[in-house]
């Protein structure tokens, strides 16, 4: 018997052993730009991103005038000039930082999703998500002044949420652009000036402050603060409920997360975010000409697409039985836990550790409450203009307080 036979054998998931939930749909519905050339190796992923000879790519990268600087989110920047910004607000997102100040407004919103939640006795899932989010997030930026945290968050979902509904097309274009006129106005009139006016007054540790001392642009100051909330609100409610999903239909994965310590809560959903990465693609553009490590030659101008998912399931680093859900893996293998989900190199999520964080407390307190069940399962539908997946229509119920 050949080692690839016994391989099959001894792998569920040469059997069909598939622990997905977002697979089938990302498979029929991932669209990488027109003319990228992909990649689905680990190790050529990761040489591609680490490059200093790559720049920021895709549609909304290559539309992005980078004449003014000031104008843009360090999102769409390269260099010193990304690696300034990125410096400047390291520490809102370092490990004693969380722990020290984050973990307690963390603390307090499970507070008020828990009782009201038990006083509710349910309520969607992607909702209860969506309040941590917004809550932790709004921390972060600065963004603590607004008439209530619940009209900052649907001002904020009104936003970010446009993106689903966006038709192709320049008539699509146009609507997109109007609604989002009116309500990036509306965010920041009624969350961003009050936030801009108190820092002015009394500095605080976070993003909103840092643009005040730098003198931002109303431009600069708006996309800054979508970018942040997009990455920190968007992607982290997605997270919490695909990993609530694969807890409640997993009794023995669920014991072990409860029971376990905080060591292995965190390898369970970073295993979790491995096969079900909210980011399933991201874009380079070659600056130059250049031998790239595993990717090999690239040219000057050429777009680059790394497909997060091919590569979470490259059996050359994840082992054997990639898309089985295997919380001791990264262990095994002696790699970080949620592999490529939180990208890599000089672009690599900076919220990573809080996004891991806020998943880790707010799925402690809600699978301790009693009587706790997933209801109705969540839907699972494809943004495709951020190429990610979104769940909606889960309902948890509990005993009532």
């Amino acid at each position: 018997m050949t080692d690839r036979a016994a391989t099959a054998q001894a792998c569920p998931a040469h059997q069909g052993r598939d622990d997905r939930k977002s697979g089938h749909l990302a498979d029929a519905n991932l669209r990488p730009q027109p003319g990228a050339r992909v990649f689905g190796s680990f190790a050529a992923g990761r040489d591609i991103l680490r490059s200093n000879k790559m720049r920021q790519g895709g549609a909304a990268s290559d539309a992005t005038d980078l004449s003014n600087p000031g104008d843009i989110s360090f999102f769409f920047l390269d260099g010193d000039l990304h690696r300034k910004r990125r410096a400047a607000v390291a520490g809102l997102f370092a490990p004693k930082t969380i722990v020290t100040r984050h973990k307690a407004v963390m603390d307090r919103t499970m507070d008020v999703i828990v009782a009201d939640l038990r006083r509710r006795g349910s309520a969607p899932l992607d909702e209860l998500s969506w309040h941590m989010a917004v809550d932790v997030a709004a921390e972060i930026i600065g963004l603590t002044d607004s008439d209530s945290n619940a009209n900052l968050a649907e001002r904020v979902r009104s936003v970010l949420d446009s993106s689903a509904t966006r038709k192709p097309g320049w008539l699509g274009n146009l609507v997109f652009n109007a609604k989002m006129l009116i309500r990036a106005g509306r965010f920041y009139k009624h969350d961003m000036v009050p936030a801009i006016a108190a820092r002015r007054v009394t500095p605080k540790d976070d993003v909103i402050s840092y643009m005040v001392q730098e003198n931002y642009s109303k431009k600069g100051m708006i996309m800054e603060c979508l970018s942040y909330g997009g990455a920190g609100m968007m992607t982290t409610r997605e997270f919490i409920v695909m990993c609530a999903w694969h807890l409640f239909e997993k009794t023995e994965l669920r014991e072990r997360f409860l029971n376990g310590p905080e060591e292995d809560q965190f390898a369970i959903l970073e295993e979790i975010l491995r096969l079900e990465p909210v980011a399933s693609l991201l874009h380079r553009r070659v600056a130059e000409d250049a031998e790239i490590g595993q990717a090999g030659a690239v040219k000057s101008g050429e777009l680059l697409a790394i497909s997060i998912r091919a590569a979470n399931a490259d059996e050359t680093i994840t082992g054997a039985c990639p898309y089985e859900l295997d919380p001791d893996r990264a262990k095994r293998m002696k790699v970080v836990g949620p592999y490529m989900s939180f990208g890599d190199g000089p672009h690599r999520c900076p919220g990573a550790q809080v996004a891991l964080h806020e998943t880790r407390v707010f799925l402690d307190r809600m699978f301790r409450l009693p009587g706790i069940r997933l209801v109705s399962e969540p839907k699972v539908s494809w943004n495709a203009f951020i190429q990610g997946y979104e769940l909606r229509g889960a309902v948890i119920t509990c005993d009532p307080a």
